[in-house]
């Protein structure tokens, strides 16, 4: 499959798109002013512990406290770092202690970041655990041969510093030279060595390590071989990348390119993420899938709509159903892709009745599924045609990045109807009436007032029968649609 990574830089905001046979696939976007946390490291003080909980929240010297599991402080026998940066034996936090901690997901609107004592480093082929003496291998890598190479290859490398310090094998790492993966360690355990100077001279909180800008991170963690083109919009993003690759990956160099501007209009990448924001997402046949986000899971309705099939009975509709199944997972698991849709995840697919399709339909989600990735874990399809799947989450989604809550709705996604407004208007009225006003005035958003002058006129006249005296009604179009204002003026 030809896969293509673009990536767009000006002075406010970095973008990268990832395409795959031309469509739009992933989507990523920092601002310069308000940079990502996680992956960032901090020198923390423990401020509160929950023991019912079992949780502790760490001051990072940010906005919000972090969120920090005590069990992996007591379970790895770890506490606050000392003078070098290392943790100590037996630390179960406490009020007012200090802790080393990374980010391991951005926080939202109301919550903190969740923080981890399990500091990592990661490079292009090998991830640097430096408290945690472990080893491991990317699970993508599946030859057993090459499994063997790189444990054996990571084990000269970590040498007798295991016992403290450990590495985990990237995918990308597949293939690589030893000398390659040598030289990253070296670099990752310098960066490390800086990391604990740091942490030994800065008082807490405060911020030891920032992770690496979007545009390299990306391209640390995504590009490869497999990409065809790496097409860059912009000076100093084409500069910081340029550099990147000639330094971890040069032979990729060549893939490199400097676009002229106008990058992402030529591949038409905007439509896509406004797309993206929307609910809906067409599928080829005529149907199309309902995303519905919430906090506590996200729902993905398969609707085959205008896909009726072809006329001949039972064969020709369940040919129709798996038709659409079989698109509803590909759209589904590419939308969770570029909207980074997290948590819960439930996928309610149209009920097929034979266990072939069903087969059919699961296989072609794993398959899917296996372009992404993010860590998940997905069930079979249930008795009742639903798939559910729990994707990791270290950022914002698509839309809490580029969406903020409507002023209008406060964020229900509903507003109250023209009909409810009106007869709440009638109750408030009533209220007033009998308190021998000269005439009562009456100030409307004027979707309101086209309401009760039309469809609605039967609750005005109820109104006027009840005040017995004049209502004036006026539009006014700086209120809320549902607000409204009534004041009474008080005879002569």
């Amino acid at each position: 499959m030809n896969r293509e990574l673009l990536v767009e830089g000006d002075p406010h905001q970095t973008r990268l798109a990832v395409l795959e046979a031309g469509r739009l696939v992933e989507f990523f976007v920092e601002r310069h002013r308000g940079r990502g946390l996680a992956g960032n490291i901090y020198k923390g003080r423990v401020r509160r512990v929950l023991p019912g909980m079992r949780a502790a929240f760490v001051d990072l010297g940010l906005e919000r406290d972090g969120y920090l599991y005590l069990e992996e402080m007591e379970g790895a026998g770890s506490g606050a770092p000392g003078e070098d940066g290392r943790r100590s034996s037996g630390g179960i936090a406490r009020r007012g202690g200090e802790v080393l901690v990374q980010i391991a997901r951005e926080g939202l609107a109301d919550k903190g970041p969740r923080v981890t004592t399990e500091i990592t480093l990661p490079g292009r082929y090998l991830v640097l655990t430096p408290l945690a003496g472990r080893l491991g291998i990317s699970r993508r890598i599946e030859d057993p041969d090459e499994r063997t190479r790189l444990r054996t290859m990571a084990l000269e490398l970590c040498g007798d510093a295991l016992e403290e310090a450990g590495c985990i094998v990237r995918t990308a790492a597949a293939g690589a030279p030893a000398e390659d993966l040598a030289r990253e360690y070296e670099v990752l355990a310098d960066l490390w060595r800086e990391i604990e100077g740091r942490v030994a001279a800065y008082a807490a909180p405060a911020l030891i390590h920032q992770e690496e800008e979007l545009a390299v991170r990306v391209i640390r963690d995504h590009f490869g071989e497999e990409f065809g083109a790496l097409l860059v919009d912009g000076s100093d993003a084409y500069r910081v990348i340029r550099h990147y690759l000639g330094r971890v990956q040069p032979e990729l160099l060549t893939r490199l390119e400097r676009s002229r501007r106008g990058l992402f209009d030529r591949y038409r990448i905007d439509d896509g993420v406004d797309a993206a924001l929307e609910p809906k997402a067409p599928l080829p046949s005529g149907g199309h899938l309902v995303i519905h986000q919430t906090d506590a899971m996200v729902a993905i309705d398969v609707n085959s709509g205008r896909d009726v099939g072809a006329v001949g009975g039972e064969g020709s509709f369940r040919d129709t159903v798996l038709r659409t199944n079989l698109e509803a997972v590909a759209e589904a698991v590419r939308q969770i892709r570029l909207r980074d849709l997290s948590g819960i995840l439930v996928i309610d697919l149209i009920d097929m009745e034979h266990e072939e399709d069903r087969r059919r339909v699961f296989e072609r989600l794993e398959a899917e599924l296996r372009k992404d990735r993010a860590r998940k874990r997905v069930l079979e399809i249930s008795e009742f045609g639903l798939v559910q799947l729990t994707r990791q989450r270290r950022r914002e989604n698509l839309e809490r990045a580029l969406t903020g809550p409507c002023p209008t709705c406060r964020g229900r996604g509903r507003i109250k109807s023209v009909a409810t407004i009106c007869l709440e208007l009638r109750r408030t009225c009533l209220a007033h009436a009998g308190r021998g006003c000269r005439q009562v005035a009456v100030r409307v958003h004027p979707a309101v007032l086209d309401g009760l002058k039309g469809s609605e006129s039967d609750v005005l006249d109820g109104m006027q029968g009840a005040f017995d005296v004049p209502i004036l009604l006026r539009a006014d179009p700086d209120l809320h649609r549902e607000h409204f204002v009534v004041t009474e003026i008080e005879g002569s």
